[in-house]
């Protein structure tokens, strides 16, 4: 298996994070320390998450790396619905991300099915 950076899943995670990062530098500056920082560490999750599971020796430790990585793109959404209910964003920017977010876990299922199918195999 090649590098993390090859993985279909991780690009588009990269992907997804540069777009939050571009999006949050227009959220009011009372957010800073707030929804600002709480969207920004879970969208870099994700990527980190599949990064470090690729790093793992085992399948299935890989792909516990990836449920965490699921789980921070779930909570990637969740932050997009406080701001698109604070009416920080509109509703293109909440529904082009959060489907970003949804393609992420839908790869992130693919993945994880590939490596328990893997272990199962070895």
């Amino acid at each position: 298996m090649g590098n993390f950076m090859d993985l279909e899943v991780w690009k588009k995670s990269r992907l997804l994070r540069n777009n939050i990062t571009d999006l949050v530098k227009s959220f009011p500056p009372e957010e800073k320390y707030r929804l600002t920082d709480q969207i920004i560490r879970a969208s870099r999750s994700i990527g980190n998450n599949i990064a470090e599971g690729h790093g793992r020796f085992h399948y299935l430790d890989a792909a516990r790396f990836l449920t965490n990585a699921r789980g921070s793109a779930a909570e990637t959404i969740d932050h997009l619905i406080v701001a698109f209910d604070n009416n920080i964003i509109d509703q293109r920017a909440f529904e082009s991300l959060k489907y970003d977010c949804e393609e992420c876990m839908k790869m992130l299922n693919g993945y994880m099915s590939y490596l328990k199918n893997q272990a199962n195999t070895k």
